[in-house]
């Protein structure tokens, strides 16, 4: 029988089949026909074949070849039958089992090593360049660990889980293994638990040992890029002496990485790619890449347009940049390099954010196949920063996936003057990407062959799996942490090694011209083409004659605009009154058989009759007109925060579940068969990341309503990075609008220090040029109009809504249909008392929920003599119509503002400091608040009730706050 036609499974361990044939040994009947009939062919006439597959010693000695002949004719009788079974044949039975035992641990051993190799290979690969990565070989690979000799290396043994033939010598598995996992690729992916993946890869890498054959072209392409990169960081050097530029010598192999990348992504189908990078190689990836024009970049360095960038803009080499790639094979790809702050990993997830909203656009909901994310990251970086984790762990989530990112670790071996055991407790940078289900590979960056290899299996695993994948590529940072750095100071021994070393073009052209395909003259013609291409790009770049031509904004931002409130257009926000009942009441349909919560049956009872206009609207209905007005008009809606879809205040209920089968329905996507897309998404427990990715998608979404909303809005502070390096400056430093919606909420009501305070002061404080809206509406009909007026105005900048929770439920926080339909936002609510009155005392101007405890305070009081106006909107200030309220008013009358919050937190330090002599200087003006406070609250109700008592007894005159003049 030939071995093919074994009738076991191919993925059946050879011990399995020992153990069959030891019962056949011992009797024959306990095996089905098929089994039965197969040992008894192969015992009368298949002693090679049982011998190659069980080994030597069975040839040496077996029941049916006892004294070890050769050819087993010493057991055969005279008419060739086989021997008598060892059921049969006392006393040989337990020597067949000891053999067969024998046989089946070595065999197991072979399976352990296979194994092994598999999962610990990695520790022993050749990654470092600078060879000081020399880590002593586990144990676990070494043939004497398992009891095997010299005498073993070429027994054959069944390899079934390793591409290639079945039978192998130890000594070819071994060579096998050590060429796939222990050479310039180190791969990590044992920790995946679906076995089809797994066995995907080992096939993948196996078969060809994770090595590549390069054509002469491929190696020519290979050098090409890599002569870009190298000269590219010569010329910056020697022209622009002494600057920063967060050089890439060292890892000049991310550009023919970058190279194989693009243009495995255009043959796979991808037409759009973001980029999310840190500073250093930057320029780099810019100029041989990205395709930006080396002379803006030289002319960025010669900085002769100050007037351009005064009070604005940022360094060179935190610029974004938009551009083309054309593949050899003529598809064409857009790539975006996302502008970033010196903040390292923060921009992950706003290029998350931007390709999903790309794919979103396209209707292609995180599927990857069109477009992708790359992003590439430090190794400290990588290991050190919380929002890594962050990231990664949006990376399969439905509202999230972008259908795979490819994460490049730059791994320079330290990060600014700290080593790797002093900046991680494990063996790898790369070690928290092991949460995810994916492969981490490390390669050798001065090993183009090896990165080549990486890049082709990252890429196709990524198409094949719609996972993210990691490729950490050892290197070395040349310089120090810039230009100006002196690395000898911290880590002598690597600078000594680094100083005397070639840099990767000069290595890779020596194997090159050992090979023969290339020669020295062809390198040379690379080397000079393209340095005669950057001295044409300074000469230009330094020429008086050259004009700078700033981005403009284009493609789906064309029509949009910052700048400065006043300059924008003022929109109508109402809308038709039939309308709002109508898509009100449609937002209390279900689908038939649907199970309600009895409670969600009251809620939906309630609604319609605020549909039916029988009873006002309360905050979440408002909100949920806001959404169905602006989809129905073809505005996508998005919201994503910690349990938004109920509301942590139980209060939105956009989804709702069927509590017999789980099943969830939002009513907010059924309301015309041609209205724009609405996702409400609970988010993983996270804020910078889902604020970050957030952002991203309202960069590429200017049409839509993008909302991120806090738990509460004391937690938006774990966010602060993305606040302030992106969000409030991004117009500033890079002209990029952005019209993300903060809903944050605000107010004081005893829980405590971290459930009260949205931090209100430091939005404020962040406030300048008109760069962002701080609002705090105090009506559902505020909240609607202000909604609608951040879509539909085509001025685009962030909103923070300081979002209430009490007054979600308030029962005189209402408005009606009427308001919906003919109101519009105001930033300033004067007093409902109506006209003023010339009896009036003293004005109280506040903001949120207080104005319901002030109004509540002088209805007890019976204090007709005070007026109570209202601030909607912080900023931009709204200078003129708080003018024209208080003109009302007597020049005498004396103005208080009144807040929850410690008087060295919430508006009053920004009323005071940048407001009060402009506005108030016919008037007095002072604050009525909680002292000064280290902390935001205290965390005793009965405190806080007693604080708040004399907060409004102040604001009446009656002692017992803290007055600040």
């Amino acid at each position: 029988m030939d071995e093919t036609e074994l009738p076991w499974p191919d993925s059946t361990n050879l011990a399995y089949v020992e153990q069959l044939y030891a019962r056949y040994l011992e009797d024959p009947r306990s095996l089905d026909d098929q089994w039965r009939s197969y040992f008894d062919r192969w015992a009368r006439e298949d002693v090679p074949a049982r011998t190659a597959v069980l080994g030597p010693s069975f040839r040496a000695r077996s029941i049916f070849n006892p004294a070890g002949d050769a050819n087993g004719q010493a057991e055969r009788n005279g008419n060739g039958r086989a021997p008598t079974p060892a059921a049969a044949r006392p006393g040989v039975e337990r020597e067949i089992q000891r053999q067969v035992l024998s046989l089946s641990s070595l065999q197991d051993r072979v399976d352990q090593l296979i194994r092994n190799y598999r999962v610990r290979g990695h520790i022993a690969s050749q990654l470092d360049p600078l060879g000081h990565r020399q880590q002593e070989e586990p144990p676990e690979l070494r043939p004497e660990s398992y009891g095997f000799t010299e005498a073993d290396m070429d027994r054959p043994f069944h390899t079934a889980t390793m591409p290639g033939p079945n039978l192998r010598t130890l000594r070819q598995i071994i060579e096998q293994l050590r060429n796939t996992y222990c050479r310039g690729i180190g791969a990590q992916f044992m920790h995946i638990d679906n076995l089809t993946v797994r066995q995907w890869l080992q096939e993948r890498m196996e078969a060809g040992e994770n090595k590549v054959e390069l054509s002469r072209k491929e190696q020519i392409r290979i050098l090409t890029r890599l002569t870009d990169a190298v000269i590219f960081e010569q010329f910056i050097q020697k022209k622009f002496t002494g600057a920063k530029s967060f050089s890439l010598e060292g890892a000049e192999s991310l550009i023919p990485l970058l190279d194989l990348c693009l243009e495995k992504a255009g043959d796979q189908g991808a037409r759009e790619i973001v980029i999310g990078m840190a500073h250093r190689g930057r320029l780099n990836v810019l100029a041989n890449i990205i395709g930006k024009s080396p002379q803006q970049i030289f002319r960025e360095f010669e900085d002769v347009d100050p007037d351009l960038y005064m009070g604005r803009g940022d360094v060179k080499y935190h610029q974004g940049y938009s551009g083309d790639w054309r593949t050899r094979h003529g598809q064409n790809i857009h790539l975006s390099l996302c502008f970033n702050p010196s903040h390292l990993e923060f921009v992950n997830p706003v290029a998350l954010g931007r390709m999903r909203a790309k794919q979103d656009r396209s209707g292609l909901a995180g599927r990857g196949d069109k477009g992708m994310v790359v992003l590439i990251h430090g190794d400290a970086a990588f290991a050190g920063e919380g929002i890594i984790q962050e990231t990664l762990n949006l990376s399969n989530l439905d509202g999230y996936t972008v259908g795979g990112t490819l994460h490049i670790v730059v791994n320079n071996q330290i990060g600014f003057t700290t080593s790797p055991r002093e900046g991680r407790s494990s063996r790898y940078a790369t070690d928290v990407a092991k949460m995810l289900q994916i492969p981490i590979f490390h390669v050798n960056g001065e090993s183009p062959e090896a990165v080549t290899s990486v890049v082709r299996l990252a890429m196709d695993f990524r198409r094949e799996f719609k996972r993210d994948v990691v490729i950490d590529m050892y290197c070395y940072r040349k310089r120090g942490h810039n230009e100006g750095d002196e690395p000898g100071f911290t880590q002598p021994i690597m600078y000594d090694a680094i100083e005397k070393r070639k840099d990767v073009r000069e290595g890779y052209l020596d194997h090159l011209l050992q090979l023969g395909g290339v020669t020295q003259e062809d390198a040379d013609r690379i080397a000079h083409r393209r340095t005669e291409l950057l001295e044409k790009e300074l000469s230009v770049a330094r020429s008086e004659d050259y004009v700078s031509q700033p981005q403009e904004l284009a493609g789906i931002w064309k029509g949009y605009r910052g700048g400065l409130e006043k300059q924008a257009p003022d929109v109508e926000t109402g809308y038709d009154k039939q309308g709002l009942m109508a898509l009100l009441e449609k937002q209390t349909r279900l689908p038939e058989g649907f199970n309600f919560h009895p409670k969600i049956k009251r809620l939906h009872r309630i609604r319609r009759q605020m549909a039916e206009d029988q009873r006002p609207l309360d905050w979440a209905s408002a909100e949920a007109l806001a959404f169905a007005t602006l989809a129905v008009e073809g505005h996508r809606i998005r919201l994503s925060g910690q349990d938004c879809q109920r509301g942590t205040f139980s209060h939105r209920h956009a989804v709702v579940h069927d509590v017999k089968t789980g099943d969830a329905y939002m009513s907010l996507q059924h309301l015309s068969d041609d209205q724009a897309p609405v996702e409400i998404v609970n988010s993983p427990l996270s804020e910078a990341g889902v604020m970050g990715f957030e952002f991203g998608y309202s960069l590429d979404c200017p049409e839509g309503l993008v909302m991120w909303e806090a738990q509460f809005g004391d937690f938006v502070n774990a966010a602060q990075v993305i606040i302030d390096q992106f969000i409030v400056s991004a117009e500033d430093k890079w002209r990029r609008l952005n019209g993300l919606v903060l809903l944050l909420p605000h107010g004081f009501e005893g829980q405590g220090p971290e459930h009260s305070s949205a931090r209100l002061e430091r939005f404020l404080m962040l406030a300048a040029e008109d760069n962002i809206q701080v609002c705090n509406p105090t009506t559902p009909g505020q909240y609607f109009h202000l909604l609608r007026r951040q879509v539909l105005r085509p001025w685009r900048k962030p909103l923070v809504v300081m979002s209430p929770k009490s007054l979600l439920r308030h029962p005189t926080a209402v408005s009606n249909l009427d308001v919906l339909a003919k109101g519009k936002f105001q930033r300033v609510m004067p007093d409902v008392a109506g006209e003023p009155r010339p009896d009036v005392s003293r004005v109280l101007l506040c903001s949120g929920k207080v104005y319901y405890e002030l109004a509540e305070q002088r209805e007890k009081l019976g204090r007709s003599d005070v007026a109570i106006v209202r601030l909607e909107q912080y900023y931009p200030f709204p200078e003129e119509p708080l003018r024209e309220v208080l003109a009302a008013y007597s020049d005498e009358t004396p103005v208080i503002w009144v807040q929850e919050e410690p008087m060295n937190m919430g508006a009053w330090p920004f009323l005071r400091m940048r407001f009060c002599h402009r506005i108030f200087e016919r008037q007095s003006f002072t604050g009525v608040g909680r002292p000064v406070s280290a902390s935001p609250a205290t965390g005793s109700r009965a405190a806080h009730q007693i604080e708040q008592e004399r907060v409004l007894a102040e604001a009446f005159g009656e002692g017992g706050g803290q007055s600040v003049s």
